[in-house]
């Protein structure tokens, strides 16, 4: 495949800055500052959605240098391994993030966010108002999902 470029809009500001802390992203505050050259005007009417996707790069973490055999989830031996991409964690191909936060305010260039688990000084790649019609309508995933992530988005 020919490798592409991806220029960060932003980034985001907070007060996680340990990448090993995995947990309680559910209370934390990030402002994304998107850059000058979209000018103030580059958020006008986010303010009206409730939640924006944030894609942004885990640039804190090396690519590893084969993704073929599948690993242990969070290195749990206790969970089912999983391949490259049945899992959301920061080691992968292009070290994407996405994640679905709440809006808490929009000023110009600056987006205030709660949940969003990037930390302090992580570049921003786009940002995307969630509407209801891509939503899907009935997730499914495995049991052990639910168990394992339940405090990931605790306060």
């Amino acid at each position: 495949m020919d490798p592409f470029t991806i220029t960060a809009i932003g980034s985001v500001r907070n007060d996680r800055t340990d990448v090993q802390h995995s947990d309680q992203w559910g209370a934390v505050r990030s402002t994304i500052t998107v850059d000058e050259r979209f000018g103030d005007r580059c958020l006008q009417g986010l303010e009206g959605f409730s939640h924006v996707e944030v894609l942004f790069i885990f640039d804190q973490f090396e690519e590893l240098d084969d993704y073929r055999e599948p690993k242990p989830y969070r290195g749990r031996t206790d969970l089912p391994a999983l391949g490259v991409f049945a899992g959301r964690a920061p080691r992968r191909p292009n070290r994407i993030g996405v994640t679905c936060c709440v809006i808490e305010s929009v000023d110009g260039r600056e987006l205030t966010v709660i949940g969003l688990d990037a930390v302090d000084g992580t570049p921003v790649v786009d940002l995307k108002p969630v509407m209801r019609e891509f939503l899907p309508t009935d997730v499914r995933q495995p049991e052990w999902v639910g168990d394992v992530m339940s405090e990931y988005f605790e306060p």
